[in-house]
């Protein structure tokens, strides 16, 4: 388990990030700062969406990897480089291998779905080898680090290195040229930290006044458990539906950096991002993944703070896989409190299920799931049951109607990992 105590993290040079502004200059997009009319009403405040999801690879990492790669001496270069990644960093990281005309490596876990195979490959071209392998992330870590030194090759790690940090810090200049008027608050995504260290660095330096928001899903919650207790300690489990975000343990040098910079960490829910990431599509015509969407479900949590205010929120990615649109609709519901899940006790007799739709259920509700098999040596039997509801309050009454009518049940609602069996 990694673990460190405090030290002083070194500062990102702002000489430095101007200068990998200019390495990127005509590689990347300078992306937009676009006001968001929507949301600057719904809170009263000026809110500008940065709009990484535009960008080449559509992601911010781009940025980093580009920056780190062209940095590396003729020798380095020679031996190849090598990443592990099951998204945009591999994604970024083949993009800067076929622009430099450098041999790369691209190390992706064995289950890593075809789409996101074939992205890096397209970006790569012939200059990159994408070898699956690894049951885990973990798994493929290592199989890549191996392989680095055995070869001698360079690795790119996704965040925990000063070139990595200070590509993504040219997202803040950019921010800071474009923006009308003095920003009060920035709001952007955590992972393993690469991105709120370098856009924080820049802001400490040019904006001191400007407050700094990390967010985190509230199931990956890996950077700030270690602002909380002062180290780094990798995280025994995580959910990773938010996978742009789910990393177990930060960088040593993003821990440091974030420590020293940022103001707070927010975690948000993953169903308020899922919801959230359908109100931007539904009313904004804008495309995120589940990272990207992480600071603009910030703003619930801060609204009376930056009522009035000028806000950033860094929309890092857009990433998403059409396939997990069921999934992400599924978990805004939940997370609205409209659908709800029970294991419920019928009697094993005829009438059971007559009684419980007449007695428990009401005008509105609707039954969508339910899954029974009986069992002719028990008395009673369970029955996996999901209801929709018209509004969220409309479960407590299900639940004291149930408890009248004597059937036992079990609220299955916060056990994602028995649902994601069965829905």
């Amino acid at each position: 388990m990694e673990q460190d105590t405090l030290t002083s993290a070194p500062a990102v040079r702002l000489e430095n990030v101007e200068r990998a502004a200019r390495t990127l200059d005509g590689v990347i997009y300078k992306t937009l700062l676009q006001h968001n009319l929507g949301l600057s009403d719904a809170y009263g405040a000026q809110v500008y969406l940065k709009r990484e999801d535009l960008q080449v690879v559509r992601s911010y990492k781009i940025r980093g990897a580009y920056n780190k790669i062209a940095g590396l001496s003729p020798e380095q270069v020679s031996r190849d480089v090598v990443c592990a990644s099951a998204g945009n960093h591999a994604q970024g990281v083949a993009y800067a291998c076929q622009l430099l005309g450098i041999r790369g490596h691209i190390f992706m876990p064995a289950n890593t779905p075809a789409q996101k195979v074939s992205k890096v490959r397209l970006f790569g071209k012939e200059q990159v080898e994408v070898v699956l392998i690894g049951a885990t992330f973990d798994d493929t870590y290592h199989a890549a680090k191996a392989f680095c030194d055995e070869r001698g090759s360079s690795f790119v790690h996704p965040f925990d290195d000063m070139a990595i940090v200070e590509g993504q810090a040219t997202v803040g200049l950019e921010v800071l040229r474009d923006a009308p008027n003095a920003i009060d608050f920035v709001f952007m995504p955590i992972g393993g930290g690469g991105l709120a260290s370098g856009v924080s660095s820049v802001f400490r330096q040019l904006s001191p006044a400007t407050k700094l928001i990390g967010v985190q899903p509230l199931g990956a919650p890996s950077m700030q458990q270690a602002l909380q207790k002062g180290q780094r300690q990798a995280l025994e489990h995580i959910e990773s539906f938010v996978d742009g975000a789910a990393v177990k343990c930060p960088g040593e040098l993003t821990f440091e950096l974030c420590r020293e910079l940022l103001d707070e960490v927010a975690l948000v829910p993953e169903g308020q991002v899922c919801e959230d990431l359908l109100k931007m599509y539904n009313e904004e015509g804008i495309v995120l993944e589940p990272a990207g969407t992480l600071s603009v479900s910030a703003l619930h949590q801060y609204a009376d703070q930056i009522r009035g205010k000028t806000v950033v929120c860094v929309l890092s990615g857009s990433n998403n896989d059409i396939t997990r649109m069921e999934d992400i609709k599924e978990r805004a519901m939940r997370h609205q409190g409209r659908k709800h899940y029970f294991l419920v006790t019928f009697n094993q007799k005829p009438g059971a299920l007559r009684r419980f739709v007449n007695n428990v259920l009401q005008e509105g509700d609707d039954i969508i799931q339910f899954q029974y098999i009986k069992k002719n040596n028990k008395e009673k039997g369970p029955v996996f049951i999901g209801i929709e509801v018209q509004r969220p309050h409309d479960v407590e009454g299900i639940q004291q109607r149930m408890a009248a009518e004597g059937f036992g049940y079990e609220y299955l609602n916060g056990k994602q990992d028995f649902l994601s069996l069965l829905v």
